[in-house]
């Protein structure tokens, strides 16, 4: 009778091994295992809300989620409401019956009623909220925010001069804006240089590194309130055609970030950058007289100050003696450095002296301040 019973014991510990070994629970009878909650199929919220407004219009864009907040994989379409807040009131619902699936990019647009596309710029919050079946969600997404109020007022009289220094811009100054207000000056380059590659290589100008090439499209910022009705831009690039369009934009902080309201662009003017302006005149000409000596006749060096101009080819010298007219001494080519020997000289003759600049296009300056030097006698 003891050995059945040590026997009995024995497999009961033998089951109980290889039950824990398998992972399986051993409850006690009658005993059911921790019941796990039902599954409420929230939709993940969404976390990358972007809004945009364009004139009245306001286009939101966003990323479905791929799962619930149980992590568990939505199945099918699903609803997504869209509101909108003003300051720190309530979110007031937007009409419209959305529903996306799972991963889908999400879209919506919407034109501004009259009240929040009227008065003065402000921000206007919107968010999406995406619900299960039972009309359930698990909260409001980011918010996404832009500007209601009015849109600033079209850029009247746009026009554009070429200058050495760049395109000189001018419009219609507005005294009615507002302060905040900018002028965004959009510049498109309708002469783009040919990309790299066979039968297709730019040619570097010559005597300087080929600049590097320039975008199709940039924008410019002026201040209205500092720089009424105009603008230089200095970054065009002689050689080039480029069209020119304005707006005006309005502009508020909000949370640490610039917010901005634009208005409508005006037509567009075209703008041909045709270089048919000198160099300056170069300044600071020094003249220094040389008696001979027995190894060479007397002679006279100039120098002056180096030009800074881009397009720079290098200088022509001139000299004037007595009655005669100004006469060119340097050779046919430019001189490349601001120096100059000059060798026919006499002693005891006085020569006046001065030098232009000319560039790559053989646009020459008006000539320099003059410089006076008399050889010595030996």
């Amino acid at each position: 009778m003891k050995a059945t019973e040590e026997c009995r014991r024995t497999v009961v510990a033998v089951v109980l091994a290889a039950a824990i070994a398998m992972g399986i629970g051993l409850n006690g009878c009658g005993t059911p295992g921790a019941p796990l909650p039902p599954s409420l199929k929230l939709p993940d919220p969404v976390a990358n809300l972007s809004a945009v407004r364009t004139g009245d219009q306001i286009a939101l864009t966003w990323a479905m989620p791929r799962k619930n907040t149980d992590k568990l994989l939505i199945k099918g379409n699903t609803a997504v409401r869209v509101c909108r807040k003003e300051g720190s009131g309530a979110c007031v619902p937007v009409p419209g019956d959305l529903a996306f699936a799972p991963e889908a990019h999400g879209s919506f647009t919407e034109t501004l009623p009259a009240a929040l596309a009227a008065g003065m710029p402000r921000p206007l919050t919107y968010f999406v909220e995406l619900r299960n079946s039972k009309g359930r969600s698990a909260g409001l997404s980011n918010g996404a925010v832009v500007l209601a109020g009015a849109a600033p007022g079209p850029v009247g009289g746009l026009s554009a001069q070429v200058r050495k220094a760049g395109v000189v811009l001018r419009w219609t100054a507005d005294s009615a804006q507002e302060p905040a207000n900018v002028i965004r000056l959009h510049r498109k380059l309708l002469t783009p240089q040919p990309k790299a590659g066979a039968g297709n290589k730019p040619t570097p100008q010559p005597g300087i590194l080929a600049p590097a090439p320039e975008p199709v499209e940039q924008s410019l910022l002026v201040d209205d309130a500092a720089h009424p009705g105009r603008s230089l831009d200095k970054t065009i690039r002689f050689g080039q055609t480029y069209e020119y369009r304005a707006q005006r934009v309005a502009r508020v902080a909000v949370d640490g970030q610039t917010l901005e309201l634009a208005g409508t662009l005006s037509d567009p003017i075209r703008v041909e950058a045709i270089d048919v302006f000198p160099p300056a005149a170069p300044t600071g000409l020094a003249a220094v007289a040389t008696a001979a000596d027995s190894t060479a006749g007397p002679s006279i060096d100039l120098s002056w100050q180096p030009g800074s101009e881009s397009d720079l080819a290098g200088y022509v010298v001139y000299r004037h003696e007595g009655g005669s007219g100004w006469q060119r001494i340097s050779p046919q080519g430019p001189v490349v450095g601001p120096a100059f020997h000059d060798a026919q000289v006499q002693p005891g003759h006085t020569y006046r002296y001065a030098v232009t600049a000319i560039d790559q296009l053989g646009h020459e300056s008006t000539r320099s301040a003059e410089a006076e030097e008399t050889v010595p006698n030996p």
